[in-house]
């Protein structure tokens, strides 16, 4: 499952959940914090994908 990362405006605290992509296509997470779900933002995340063919050596 892919690790999403989150704001919370109101603690001012970033924090990463693990959702599944229709999790996260639904909504926001919850703040661990203070339990917010209206001051919470998502945030743009770095990813990496591993797969089993090699390149074509373009």
């Amino acid at each position: 499952m892919p690790v999403y990362e989150f704001f919370c405006r109101k603690c001012q605290k970033p924090f990463t959940e693990v959702m599944h992509v229709s999790e996260h296509d639904a909504g926001v997470a919850e703040c661990p914090e203070c339990h917010s779900k209206a001051d919470v933002e998502k945030r743009l995340s770095t990813f990496t994908a591993v797969t089993s063919r090699k390149s074509a050596g373009l």
